[in-house]
């Protein structure tokens, strides 16, 4: 990110989420604020919660019970409390012993806060329906943020924000919705599927995370339609249903046809891909994504 930053001017840039019980909250706010001082307030802040069990067995977190979660939301309120005027406190909570101390020795002051008063935007992604941390995000006012899923099911995680929202009196916003999308825009629509299912897109999917979302008994969150057998969730089938693949009229088209399915979102983020074997093809479905496909989505702001 440091290195991102040092290369952009108006960019801003952040990770899709630090997760938050695997990492102490004092080291994280004290590293992020000087991340944001260096950024020169370009920093967006991402928060999660984990879902991969060997994450969970490496650190001993208990994902099954939702310990997680319960790790996320203590450590996200010792970082606010950190970066907050709140002159001293000391946290003793289920997870975490943190104190913030005043001046010590006549020297010694309490760390650093954000340049970004009171802090950088925050952005907490979400998965699950009725997920938590995205009940979260509508209760603290964060942006919420849905992962790359089938739009039919990531149309539920509104209801998510909805809830947590008026538990805290807020009224959320959908402009603030960010969701993930696996994009490849060509010159036509054979090539762009070629280049899609047939390159790094279909690799990931057939090694990494159609395997993974099997043995979780996830696969379910791909299906356009609830009865659609196992077996036909293949990367063609996901090109068609979840992704968005094709010319830039096509890609604008289907691009539409998922606002609407959702009830309207504010940010379309990228779900990247590395392909070191053929990177003119992803260069050139990024320029035609930002020059032909984005400006028809200009004016468009959801209700």
């Amino acid at each position: 990110m440091s290195q991102a930053l040092l290369q952009t001017k108006r960019m801003r840039i952040g990770p899709g989420g630090f997760l938050m019980p695997y990492h102490h909250p004092g080291e994280l706010a004290n590293r992020v604020a000087m991340l944001d001082h260096l950024a020169q307030g370009r920093l967006n802040f991402g928060v999660a919660a984990s879902g991969l069990p060997s994450d969970w067995a490496m650190f001993n977190v208990d994902g099954m019970s939702g310990q997680h979660r319960e790790m996320t939301r203590e450590a996200l309120e010792i970082v606010l409390r950190l970066w907050s005027d709140e002159a001293e406190f000391d946290h003793k909570g289920k997870y975490w012993h943190v104190t913030k101390t005043g001046t010590m020795l006549g020297t010694l002051r309490p760390h650093i806060k954000p340049l970004q008063k009171p802090h950088p935007p925050i952005g907490v992604a979400g998965v699950s329906k009725g997920s938590d941390t995205l009940k979260l995000a509508g209760e603290r006012g964060f942006w919420p943020m849905s992962l790359n899923l089938n739009p039919a099911y990531v149309g539920s995680h509104w209801e998510s924000v909805e809830i947590g929202a008026a538990r805290s009196g807020r009224t959320p916003k959908r402009s603030d919705w960010r969701l993930v999308r696996e994009i490849f825009v060509a010159d036509t629509d054979a090539e762009a599927m070629r280049l899609s299912v047939g390159g790094m897109m279909g690799r990931m999917m057939t090694e990494y995370f159609l395997p993974l979302l099997a043995a979780f008994g996830f696969t379910e969150f791909l299906k356009h339609q609830p009865d659609v057998p196992d077996s036909d969730v293949t990367p063609a089938y996901c090109a068609k249903h979840n992704w968005l693949v094709g010319s830039p009229t096509t890609v604008a088209e289907r691009l539409q046809a998922i606002y609407d399915e959702v009830g309207g979102f504010g940010h379309l983020l990228l779900f990247c891909f590395d392909y070191s074997e053929n990177p003119k093809a992803w260069q050139h479905s990024m320029e035609l994504l930002a020059k032909e496909v984005m400006p028809k989505f200009k004016g468009l702001v959801p209700k």
